[in-house]
């Protein structure tokens, strides 16, 4: 088998062949052949398994017995037992231990296909799960130990949690209790209150859904029922404008043609309507109590998260014989989506966890960012410092006395080390982003949902988005109509309506009421395309086959009333324009009615069995629909067959994308290249062609249709050969080109993030050629990129083959399909990620809900890079809940990915601003504070060790209570928490030079080399200030602690000074407010200093000394490396 698939090309086979039984007979007993005589038998994938995806260019020109060799040398060397262990096999050995207990924990129920009876929920065999609606992360019981667990899994909280829990035992007793037990329970206070908020207001929202009522239908008649009450096996009455409250098959409905449109915008983020059909055995039945006068049941297939598709059988057992009818996805109405149209009656198959949308959503997780992950792991090297040093000091007393509580005093003295102000800093900083991002001008609307993460907004490489309703504005405009000879564009469609006019009016008087002597001529042209049209009946033809080819349905809104609209509409004959809608499961096909429409032929009415049309003059035709053949994704083409009422004419009408219909309509010269026109300007272009039948060809295909579709095997393509056998040598009428009109600014705003090294993907579920159009369209890929359209895949081979072929494109953007993409992400992950990642632009057409959030997983876990998912329907919210950061755009589709959204925003194009200047500031402004404070708590730590050195080794504190409380919070906050302020370079550079963005997802703001400098700088301050006032005291240690303290504080001021790169006019008021406590409260620390020392002059200018040569060196620092190697912004904001 693996012989069979052509990976590169083979030398010779002969010397393969040898080589081959060399390599088996040296790799054990037996000869070469029997080997490979077995090898053949096997099935494909055990030789796939031999069969590595080649990771170079070399591989394809290297002989094929290295083939078989590769696969051993990509195991790696075992580790043995000790070694794994300590390498990280703990860890997995611990997480198996959970998952295993979570497991026997949670039994996870198999899923089975069911049968459900009719109104019986008591006959079903299983207990089914309730349908509720739950989104809360947490329940009464769990709320406590679930908040606690999320704070204290870092490292910083839990450190200070065991350090204020020391304070209670009196030989370890340092401080004041408050001294530590106030910062702590402020932080935890705070962040309980937030969750508490944030979970109350989901409950909220699940009780409004859960509690919502609905009509079932019983025995005795109608009763109400909440909407988390309802069972399988129930019927439930779901009027217009209701959402469905569970996954039902569709039985009977109010609208004569037995179909109604649901709105699906909150399953697929589609926002056309979709047409579903009642099983034609309910619907016949006279009146609704009948539905329990029968014996029915359905058989469905066990629930799946394909919300495409549906396999089951309606079985009727009292009727002589059986009535069986099969359910398809068009039979059935999925939970979540809202009737349109008429009221429906369908029987409930699933409810709760098993409905496909509860099935196609993820369980929202805590989103931690990346800073703090960082400043976590700063914390740990701190604390190792911290140990080291307290080790050290007691190592130098000499072990003397109970050293062991030496030790632990030591540790607690040099606590502040790890400042808890840190985290209350950090979170205090990003309620100040959000505020400054929710109150921005220049982006309205913008509303920031979870606090805890504006600075991964700075750190983002790759962006997923959505495409319908978040680039594009889902509104298709008709643009285009190309004839071969003669092309009409947007300034010139009023010839078309001139062409139209004087069609009708030639053909009207010769018509006379039904005469039918105004055939044999029109007959005559038909069947002799040798003669040449005029442009006016080629404009005509091609019109009328856009106005009819189609699957659109005009919906009248009565003003009256809404109970029998569609009855009194068709009574009266009341085709008003005014209040006359259109709908179809495509708005493309929407604009080309409305279109007709314009031009003067208009769509007014239509069942499943006809459809009319309205001249310009007012007269109204009447076309018979024989056959519909729905447009699939595979065909790529939907036709109809019509009997003109009034000439019985038969007309075969199929309109469809290039690449399908070019080989069915006869030869011409034009089509391929001005469809490629077309593309590029981002039109989505339908070719439309027609085919004239008699009544025998009719007849004759019909019998053979209705033939292949009885049958039971091979049923599709028994189908697809008979509608071929119509679909040749059909006369092209026309090109159309429709725009799906972008947003605002899409282009600018895509250039721009492209510029700022942002990889960007677009995940849609829409079709692959609109996808690829938009794709060029908004300059995802730009024009001098080429595009590899990767073939759809079904096997492993297939997917090894196209993966191979795709890999010696370079520099090409990649378009995918959802269910090639499946295929290959169960066998090829890894190597299809690591190839998707080299692509300027990546296209995934087609994907569910689930593959959107599975590929933001995967490339997070194989890029380790942090991800932001952009959309706007309720198909994308487990993408952004999946992606490190979130964001929602409130959009046609509903609020429903907003709210599930970390950042929410009324337009695309607040993207750019939100990343360039927000993001980029959050992440460094959190990173300066973030390092200020650490510096903050080690230069007073060094200060203790010198101390403490100089006094003997003695674990005595240098400052005492209020001094210490003090220093974190009055005398040096204000300043610290002013950095939130800084900026580096004006918003409009941010924006005008991207690239600037560029050096931020390195993290060169916050990483162990800025961090060693800042530690460097604590330590030479610390021990200058400390020595310093120690060298200059005089007679009292009074004035040791005075002279050092206020020195400390001024340098702290001075430090935050030089830290600013863009001063504000608060800084300057914080500067100097601290100051001023700092001097007022001399006057009442006289328990800490002597006040009458503070006021003399010596004292003054001790401190003066001891600031000045603890500061000035790093800002003579500071300016030479300003001069010798400036930093990338200073060059702009210069």
């Amino acid at each position: 088998m693996a012989d069979q698939i052509p990976l590169y090309p083979v030398r010779s086979a002969a010397a393969a062949g040898h080589k081959r039984a060399a390599y088996y007979s040296a790799a054990g007993p037996g000869p070469g052949a029997d080997r490979r005589g077995r090898y053949q038998l096997e099935d494909e994938s055990a030789h796939l398994d031999e069969m590595p995806l080649m990771m170079s260019e070399e591989g394809f020109e290297n002989d094929e017995s290295d083939y078989h060799t590769l696969p051993r040398a990509r195991i790696e060397r075992r580790k043995s037992g000790l070694e794994w262990f300590v390498c990280g096999g703990w860890k997995f050995l611990c997480s198996s231990c959970c998952d295993w207990l979570i497991n026997i924990c949670h039994r996870k129920k198999e899923l089975k296909a069911r049968t459900v009876w009719l109104g019986c929920p008591e006959k079903s065999e299983e207990k089914h799960p309730r349908n509720s609606i739950k989104n809360q992360k947490y329940n009464v019981f769990t709320f406590i130990p679930g908040v606690l667990y999320e704070q204290f899994k870092f490292f910083l909280n839990l450190y200070f949690l065991v350090v204020s829990c020391s304070q209670f035992v009196p030989a370890l007793k340092i401080g004041y209790l408050y001294t530590y037990w106030a910062p702590l329970g402020f932080v935890l206070a705070v962040t309980i209150a937030r969750e508490a908020i944030d979970e109350f207001r989901r409950f909220q929202r699940d009780k409004e859904v859960n509690s919502q009522l609905y009509s079932k239908l019983t025995v005795r008649g109608k009763v109400q029922v909440k909407s988390s009450d309802i069972q399988v096996g129930d019927l439930i009455i779901v009027e217009k404008n209701q959402r469905i409250p569970s996954d039902m098959v569709f039985l009977r409905t109010s609208e004569k043609a037995g179909s109604c449109f649901i709105r699906t915008d909150q399953l697929d983020g589609e926002t056309d309507w979709k047409l579903k059909v009642a099983v034609s055995c309910t619907q016949r039945l006279p009146a609704l109590g009948d539905l329990f006068s029968i014996r029915a049941y359905v058989y469905a297939q066990k629930p799946q998260l394909d919300i495409h598709s549906f396999e089951g059988t309606f079985t009727r057992e009292d009727s002589d014989p059986p009535i069986h009818e099969s359910l398809s996805i068009e039979n059935t109405l999925w939970a979540s989506t809202i009737v349109a149209s008429g009221t429906v009656i369908g029987v409930v198959i699933y409810t709760g966890k098993e409905t496909r949308s509860v099935m196609n959503t993820s369980n929202p997780k805590n989103k931690i960012g990346l800073l703090d992950l960082e400043l976590n792991q700063l914390t740990k090297a701190l604390f190792l410092a911290l140990v080291v040093l307290s080790v050290v000091m007691v190592t130098l007393q000499g072990f003397a006395g109970p050293w062991y509580r030496n030790l632990f005093r030591f540790l607690l003295l040099f606590s502040y080390i790890i400042p808890i102000s840190l985290r209350v800093n950090l979170d205090m900083g990003k309620a100040a982003y959000g505020w400054m991002i929710m109150k921005d001008e220049n982006i309205p609307g913008t509303v920031v949902r979870t606090s805890t993460i504006p600075e991964e907004l700075g750190r983002l490489v790759y962006l997923l988005t959505d495409k319908t309703g978040t680039l594009t504005q889902n509104e298709m405009t008709f643009r285009r109509l190309h004839l071969g000879t003669v092309s009409y564009g947007a300034d010139t469609m009023d010839e078309i309506q001139t062409h139209v006019l004087s069609s009708y009016a030639q053909v009207h008087p010769q018509t006379g009421g039904n005469n039918p002597s105004s055939t044999p001529p029109r007959r005559a042209q038909s069947s002799t395309p040798k003669v040449r049209k005029s442009v006016s009946s080629r404009v005509h033809e091609a019109v009328k086959a856009i106005a009819l080819c189609h699957n659109v349905t005009p919906v009248y809104e009565s003003q009256a009333g809404v109970t029998g609209e569609t009855e009194s509409a068709e009574a009266d004959q009341d085709f008003s324009d005014e209040n006359r809608t259109y709908q179809a499961s495509s708005p493309d096909e929407v604009a080309l009615v409305r279109w007709t429409e314009s031009v003067g032929l208009t769509l007014v009415s239509r069942d499943l069995t006809s459809m009319q049309l309205k001249t310009p003059g007012g007269q109204v035709l009447t076309y018979c629909i024989l056959q519909v053949f729905p447009f699939t994704s595979e065909s790529k083409r939907m036709g109809i067959i019509v009997r003109d009422e009034s000439t019985a004419e038969i007309t075969f009408y199929m309109k469809g994308a290039d690449v399908a219909m070019s080989s069915i309509v006869q030869y011409n010269d034009w089509l391929e290249e001005e469809c490629g026109n077309m593309a590029r300007e981002g039109l989505r272009t339908l070719v439309v062609a027609k085919k004239a039948l008699t009544e025998e060809q009719y007849q004759d295909f019909e019998s053979r249709y209705s033939q292949a579709k009885l049958s039971i095997h091979d049923r599709v393509l028994k189908v697809a050969a008979v509608v071929e056998s119509l679909e040749r040598e059909l006369e092209l009428l026309c090109l159309t080109g429709v725009e799906d009109q972008l947003q605002a600014d899409v282009r600018p705003t895509l250039e721009m993030l492209r510029n700022a090294g942002i990889k960007i993907w677009m995940l849609t579920g829409d079709k692959l050629e609109t996808a690829t159009c938009i794709a060029k369209s908004s300059h995802l890929v730009s024009r001098t990129q080429d595009i590899h359209i990767f073939r759809p895949v079904t096997s492993r081979g297939e997917a090894h083959l196209e993966l191979n072929a795709f890999r010696r494109k370079h520099d090409c953007a990649l378009v995918i399909s959802g269910d090639s993409l499946e295929v290959c992400l169960k066998y090829y992950e890894h190597e299809l990620v690591e190839l998707a990642c080299q692509c300027p632009a990546v296209v995934c057409c087609r994907c569910s809900p689930t593959q959107k959030a599975h590929m933001v997983t995967l490339l997070r876990q194989h890029t380790g890079r942090r991800t932001c998912a952009v959309g706007d329907g309720g198909n994308d919210v487990s993408m952004i809940q999946a992606a490190d950061c979130g964001i929602g755009i409130e959009g046609k589709e509903g609020k429903q990915a907003s709210l599930a959204a970390d950042f929410s925003i009324t337009q695309f194009r607040h993207v750019g601003r939100l990343l360039m200047v927000h993001g980029r500031n959050s992440y460094k402004r959190s990173a300066a504070l973030g390092q200020f404070v650490m510096h903050r708590g080690l230069i007073i730590s060094t200060m203790q060790a010198v101390f403490s050195s100089v006094f003997y080794f003695a674990s005595v504190p240098l400052y005492q209570g209020f001094l210490m409380v003090g220093y974190a919070t009055i005398y040096t906050m204000f300043p610290v928490f002013s950095l939130v302020l800084d900026q580096d370079v004006k918003p409009e550079m941010a924006i005008l030079y991207p690239e600037l963005y560029k050096d931020l997802t390195k993290g060169r703001s916050l990483s162990f080399k800025t961090f060693l400098i800042w530690v460097l700088i604590s330590i030479y301050q610390g021990g200058i200030l400390m020595f310093g006032a120690l060298v200059l005291f005089e007679a009292e240690f009074v004035h040791v602690v005075a002279i050092s303290f206020t020195a400390l504080v001024l340098t702290e001021l001075l430090m935050v000074a030089l830290t600013i790169r863009t001063w504000h006019w608060l800084m300057v008021v914080a500067e100097f407010l601290s100051l001023g406590c700092y001097v007022a409260s001399l006057a009442f620390l006289n328990e800490y200093f002597d006040v009458a020392f503070i006021t003399t002059v010596p004292f003054l200018w001790k401190v003066s000394a001891i600031t000045v040569v603890s500061c000035l060196p790093l800002y003579v620092l500071k300016y030479l490396k300003r001069k010798l190697s400036p930093p990338s912004y200073s060059k702009l904001s210069s």
